[in-house]
């Protein structure tokens, strides 16, 4: 039996405040939410905070000092096979550890893993059912970690759907649990029925037990109290944040050059984030801006890698190849390159995005975006006038509003200049760390 621990019955909270940050790792992949995770226990860090980024499912990959703890709980391994197999749910703990360790699932997440639709619905649901799904050990194993080692004032989570701990957490600990909403609902809309309105039914249970959610947009925080049928009163907006001074070379560098007519695209390459509508509006312009390139960098999975290939297909059909540049996953110095060599940044996604990480980065080095009027990209058009919007899913605007710039490259430097002041006086990765630690203190002042 754990034994229960409450830091607000004790004398006072402790100087500096501990918190334990659950993040969670995207199979090797860089993943915008695991750097803004990263990013902010550093930032924190820096304002003496004492904090434990500790990952979930995988380890982190990031593309500056990761900051999380060598140690894995809900392993993605150990939790597939306790879904399937009974036997898994009752190993011992060395076989657990096992199975956890690191450096196995680093290995193992570096294959092609193809997890049917019907499979992935019943494992989230379980996963988001806790201490009554099939991974209560692990769970259990979360909890006592924390408690014996972490100890924290305060617990945030990187996202609803690694929740399925929040009663736990709460009955043992007795401290305040936030949760950070930065694309659960993206994820909960890729699962199939009846999968999806089980999830969401256990997502609305777990809501009510969490203390408090941050968000980075109003839409955002709007959508989710919606979705989640929680008071907005619970939510908290903080800015999103970028080491902007890490971005100055990028600036410096394009600066020095003459306005090019490079079309960069930064994100997966994948459906979702609308890799094929920007192949489509490249397309288009081409003909008309002969001197026009495109240029496309990010991670490709194996789920991925046909839907990329027809698009390569539709560019050679289109005799562009030769026009075309492709960097895969690069990593934090290639990113920069990358970057120093593109005009104009898109990514045109189909879903809402709940953050815009990239965007950020792209304005940081004062390049004008053109991305869809949804999710959270009007409120940081709007507020930085950095850029443009085009209509969501249409890549002849998309074309259009591309071809503004291409057509009038004094007015785009205008706007990315516009952008890049905006996220240095607004989105700095310290005011980021400051506004969240504002937003903690108050749940630990109670």
């Amino acid at each position: 039996m754990i034994g229960k621990r409450n830091p607000r019955k004790e004398s006072r909270v402790k100087s500096p405040p501990k918190i334990v940050y659950l993040t969670a790792g995207a199979a090797g992949m860089y993943c915008g939410s695991c750097l803004r995770d990263n990013a902010l226990a550093d930032g924190l860090s820096r304002l003496g905070w004492d904090v434990t980024l500790l990952p979930l499912y995988t380890p982190i990959r990031v593309d500056e000092e990761d900051r999380s703890v060598d140690q894995v709980f809900f392993g993605g391994i150990n939790v597939f096979l306790q879904q399937k197999i009974p036997l898994f749910r009752h190993l011992p703990a060395f076989l657990d550890r096992w199975l956890d360790h690191p450096a196995l699932i680093r290995r193992v997440a570096s294959r092609a893993v193809s997890v049917s639709a019907k499979e992935l619905g019943s494992m989230t649901l379980s996963m988001v059912k806790g201490e009554s799904g099939y991974q209560r050990k692990e769970v259990s194993r979360l909890v006592r970690w924390i408690q014996e080692v972490a100890q924290p004032d305060l617990i945030c989570l990187s996202n609803l759907l690694v929740g399925g701990a929040i009663p736990a957490l709460k009955r043992e600990l007795g401290v305040p649990v936030l949760v950070t909403l930065q694309g659960d609902d993206v994820f909960l809309d890729e699962l199939v029925e009846p999968w999806k309105s089980k999830v969401l039914t256990e997502m609305r249970r777990l809501a009510g037990e969490a203390d408090g959610f941050v968000t980075f947009s109003d839409f955002y925080r709007g959508h989710m109290s919606e979705l989640l049928e929680v008071p907005e009163e619970k939510f908290h907006l903080t800015p999103l944040g970028v080491t902007v001074s890490g971005f100055d070379a990028v600036r410096e560098a394009r600066q020095g050059r003459k306005p090019g007519q490079v079309i960069g695209y930064f994100a997966r390459l994948a459906p979702e984030k609308g890799f094929d509508l920007a192949v489509g509006a490249f397309i288009e312009l081409a003909a008309k801006y002969p001197e026009a390139r495109f240029h496309a960098g990010g991670w490709l999975s194996e789920k991925d890698r046909a839907f990329y290939e027809e698009q390569i297909a539709r560019l050679a059909a289109a005799g562009l190849q030769d026009r075309f540049r492709h960097v895969e996953a690069p990593d934090g110095e290639a990113k920069m390159e990358f970057l120093k060599e593109i005009d104009i940044f898109t990514v045109p996604t189909r879903f809402h995005e709940p953050k815009g990480l990239y965007l950020l980065e792209a304005m940081a080095c004062g390049l004008p975006c053109v991305v869809p009027s949804r999710g959270a990209f009007p409120e940081m058009i709007e507020a930085s006038g950095g850029g443009l919007l085009c209509e969501p899913e249409d890549p002849a605007d998309l074309a259009r509003r591309l071809g503004e710039l291409l057509e009038d490259p004094a007015a785009a430097t205008r706007l990315g200049e516009a952008g890049r002041a905006w996220v240095e006086a607004e989105n700095d990765r310290a005011r980021m760390a400051e506004a969240t630690a504002d937003v903690f203190a108050r749940y630990l002042a109670v």
